[in-house]
């Protein structure tokens, strides 16, 4: 008989999703009890595409006053928080409004821990955990992290260490998020499928949980979604302007990093992400991407060195996901027809599936390789646990 773990699901944010629903952001803040907004982008590419006046206006409309923090980078910046920290409190500012990808929410969430918290936030990055945070509220262009909804937050450390860090705590979660499909469509096919791996793999991280029962309703949700995201990050990419595949993107993003995903686990879980930081934290490439390497390494490692158990669940796997043939007579074979299936489906969302091809150069594999463990203590936590030898024969199989 299965023993099921106990969980906890909590939906929290207010989302608001639909054509135009952008031109309700202020009576959200409004809403939300907000007086007065900090607005946290990127680039040119909100005002651009006329999402930056919109929002401006319907703030105006609602008599809210705002200040502005420009300049998030993918990776987003310790430093730049820091700065948007000093005008928040200069501004007097009561609520965080981010627009873009998940590199803006994120910024504006740990700005909004350090107004919450008497200018404390760093340390909750490296594990304080925190009571509140203030306000934020989100409108997203890409759906890739989820941080629109989710508990999450990661951080590049470019003024220390070099490294990314990250938290779940639930005080960190958005008051609201609005989403309209339409606002994705500019965004270019491949950040579409840097994005769609970045969703897939939030439940990846939620399908292999170590030492979990199979429950078999997460079963289905887990692979559902991610038949889901296969299918339509394909039809987003052949047509940008497909309102349905764009919209099926962005409701999976917000599930993928859900509770609803790990319900029924417990455990250590994934691993793909710990990898993958020692990537995108040093050499500025697509957290996507990055994992769009890491991710089919890591389940040929479980396919070749984990127990049955583990080694049926790659199998299945690639059974509930790319629909390769059955034969749990033979899981470990069914388990490398469910990689490569995946592999092929990287390629042709035009994903890296190389170190090489993502501009890591082979001579800084060892430091790799030194990066991921140093500060786990010699062994990388996970659905199956990862030493050196384990790390190495990984980045190994994946160099060019």
């Amino acid at each position: 008989m299965k023993n099921f773990t106990g969980y906890n699901l909590y939906f929290y944010t207010d989302i608001l999703f639909g054509k135009g629903t952008e031109n309700q952001a202020g009576k959200m803040v409004r809403k939300h009890n907000g007086t007065k907004a900090l607005l946290v982008y990127g680039g040119g590419s909100v005002k651009t595409s006329g999402l930056y006046d919109r929002v401006v206006k319907s703030l105006k409309d609602e008599n809210i006053p705002f200040a502005e923090l420009s300049g998030v980078q993918p990776n987003p910046r310790r430093s730049l928080v820091e700065k948007g920290i000093k005008l928040a409190n200069d501004e007097k500012v009561d609520f965080l409004l981010a627009m873009g990808g998940g590199s803006s929410i994120d910024t504006a969430k740990a700005i909004a821990l350090a107004l919450a918290n008497n200018g404390e936030y760093w340390k909750f990055y490296t594990g304080t955990v925190p009571l509140k945070m203030a306000p934020v509220g989100t409108i997203h262009t890409i759906s890739a992290a989820g941080s629109e909804t989710s508990r999450s937050s990661v951080i590049k450390d470019d003024i220390e260490t070099g490294r990314k860090f990250g938290f779940n705590y639930d005080p960190c979660r958005p008051v609201f998020a609005i989403m309209n499909p339409e606002l994705t469509y500019t965004v270019g096919a491949y950040q579409t499928g840097v994005g769609a791996v970045d969703i897939l793999a939030h439940t990846i991280s939620r399908y292999f949980f170590e030492g979990s029962p199979v429950s078999r309703i997460g079963d289905e949700f887990c692979e559902g979604l991610m038949r889901t995201v296969v299918r339509f990050a394909s039809a987003a990419i052949a047509n940008p302007n497909d309102y349905e595949a764009r919209a099926e993107l962005m409701m999976s993003a917000i599930l993928s990093h859900s509770d609803i995903m790990g319900m029924g686990r417990y455990g250590n879980r994934g691993g793909e992400h710990a990898l993958e930081y020692q990537l995108s934290g040093h050499y500025d490439t697509s957290h996507g991407a990055g994992l769009a390497v890491v991710m089919p390494a890591w389940l040929q490692y479980i396919a070749n060195h984990g127990d049955a158990v583990q080694v049926a669940r790659v199998a299945q796997f690639g059974i509930g996901v790319f629909g390769v043939k059955s034969d749990m007579s033979d899981p470990k074979g069914t388990a490398d027809e469910g990689i490569r299936a995946f592999r092929l489906w990287i390629k042709s969302i035009n994903q890296p599936l190389t170190l090489k091809e993502l501009g890591v150069p082979k001579t800084d594999l060892p430091e790799v390789i030194k990066r991921c463990l140093m500060h786990y203590n010699g062994k990388l936590p996970g659905y199956i646990e990862l030493e050196e030898k384990a790390v190495t024969e990984i980045f190994s199989s994946i160099v060019e």
